[in-house]
């Protein structure tokens, strides 16, 4: 039986960090990554998408391992020996690819907290309306969250319920904003709840009548009669 292949290379695997990444910078990963080959990025920027590309083939890695494990198991191959073999051999190897793949997750996340921090205080500082990634975090907030710090790793990160996690650098940019405040009567260890101030829910309400007020006005449907002016008065 010959042995495994290796991951080829690709230009681009989606990753679960793309949206926080293009929320912060305000272009498409394709884009920026394009940004980068021409070297227009700043030094934070191209070091962030830098990691991104490890990441990407991180990802194609996994992908490969987890479908060659599934072509194994679909009956293509004899029952032998020999594939048991294999798959031991693609089990440990996907392992491995999805060790990589989440060491270059945390190098990502190292890179990205602090320019979304950056981005977030710019714009609070010019009391600029809520970005896309604040008023995100507000409202999964709203919805109840705690602080939590990890036990082995100390890692600290805020926890919502509907299972969204924000970054502690994010809830301490919003907290020194007064948009955020902790119970810090409970351990973090424990989990800290964490709520809106009024400040943050006015924030959060002008965010939503701003969208209401610039949302494009719905077309009729065709074939259905126009609707009778208003009378006058």
């Amino acid at each position: 039986m010959p042995p495994d292949p290796a991951p080829t290379a690709v230009r681009r695997a989606v990753s679960s960090l793309d949206h926080r990444i293009e929320a912060v910078t305000g272009h498409d990963i394709d884009t920026l990554w394009a940004h980068r080959d021409r070297g227009v990025l700043d030094e934070p920027l191209a070091g962030l998408v830098d990691q991104h590309r490890e990441l990407a083939r991180a990802e194609t890695g996994v992908t490969f391992y987890r479908v060659l494990l599934h072509r194994l198991s679909s009956g293509e191959f004899p029952v032998d020996g020999a594939l048991f073999g294999r798959i031991d051999r693609t089990v440990d190897q996907l392992e491995q690819a999805a060790d990589v793949r989440d060491g270059a997750a945390q190098r990502v996340i190292a890179a990205l907290e602090p320019i979304e921090a950056a981005a977030g205080t710019a714009s609070v500082d010019r009391g600029d309306p809520l970005s896309t990634a604040d008023r995100a975090a507000l409202l999964a907030i709203a919805g109840g969250a705690k602080l939590y710090e990890h036990l082995l790793t100390n890692r600290m990160s805020v926890t919502t319920a509907s299972g969204t996690r924000i970054a502690h650098a994010e809830l301490q940019r919003l907290e020194g904003a007064g948009l955020v405040s902790r119970d810090t009567g409970h351990p973090v260890h424990a989990g800290q709840p964490v709520a809106l101030t009024d400040a943050g829910r006015a924030a959060l309400a002008a965010a939503r009548r701003l969208t209401t007020l610039q949302a494009p006005p719905t077309a009729a449907r065709p074939g259905a009669w126009p609707s009778a002016p208003a009378p006058r008065r």
